[in-house]
């Protein structure tokens, strides 16, 4: 069933429908190797996605805002019937949705929310195993960019510390409905074996959350609001001359403890 004009854009959604079905297939397939796990599609506006995935995936779940599309959705997709969540995917608490088991996560994600959609999925990194989809380029590369890159922010590390991170391929705007002004980029994030930082976890979001808002400044500078009145990284530790994007998950975590123990007075 290729997407068509019977569910019309909304741009305050930033509702773009992917027209091309072979993209839509290859996004579908990103979830190979996951396809036993229930899966949750965020945004499948008309299924142009959805019709692959019900195909792959036994256990199969949209979350859709839009009432037109939650319509068009219940008049197309019979297969779909008690399986609609018509609300705000970043309002649905997985962990109860799912019971406490794995889930996939996958869509083509509005771009007004994309940051918000994969900041919910990292506050459910114990229940999402895989999640992949289709976004802006630019954020897409963001959050698969490797230390030293420009690209690399705070979701970066966030994400990469929990998840592997890949930029699978490149979508045009030609192949939308209404066509974006960017191009988009499709990723896959698979969970690591990761279950302990070996660090204080919300401290080391606070160290990279801080560290990357003055991300020009050297960490050495960017830490101080972190730290007691006159306490310093100490003067042989090499991650103060860096700056944010240069660092990786582990150095985060380095930097992160000794943030920890200088704040006990250690």
């Amino acid at each position: 069933m290729a997407a068509n004009s019977k569910v019309k854009p909304k741009k305050a959604l930033g509702q773009h429908f992917l027209t091309d079905l072979s993209i839509a297939g290859r996004i579908a397939s990103t979830l190979e190797g996951y396809e036993a796990l229930p899966v949750m599609e965020v945004g499948p506006g008309m299924g142009v996605l959805t019709q692959f995935l019900l195909r792959m995936c036994p256990d199969v779940t949209v979350a859709e805002i839009d009432t037109e599309s939650v319509d068009y959705l219940k008049a197309h997709f019979p297969e779909l019937d008690g399986r609609i969540v018509a609300g705000d995917f970043l309002q649905i608490d997985l962990r109860e949705f799912y019971g406490g088991g794995k889930c996939c996560v996958i869509g083509n994600y509005p771009y007004n929310i994309s940051s918000q959609i994969f900041f919910h999925v990292l506050d459910y990194k114990d229940v999402v195993d895989c999640c992949s989809g289709m976004l802006q380029r630019e954020v897409a590369e963001r959050l698969a960019a490797a230390p030293g890159t420009k690209a690399r922010g705070i979701l970066s590390v966030l994400l990469q510390a929990w998840y592997d991170v890949e930029y699978l391929f490149t979508v045009s705007e030609a192949v939308f409905n209404p066509p974006p002004k960017v191009k988009s980029g499709v990723i896959r994030m698979t969970r690591n074996g990761v279950t302990d930082l070996g660090c204080d976890e919300k401290l080391f979001k606070t160290v990279v959350k801080t560290t990357f808002g003055q991300r020009r400044k050297t960490l050495r500078n960017t830490v101080r609001p972190l730290l007691p009145p006159g306490a310093q990284l100490p003067p042989d530790c090499q991650l103060g001359a860096m700056r944010p994007e240069q660092l990786s998950v582990k150095e985060f975590v380095e930097l992160t403890n000794i943030v920890d123990a200088l704040r006990a007075g250690r």
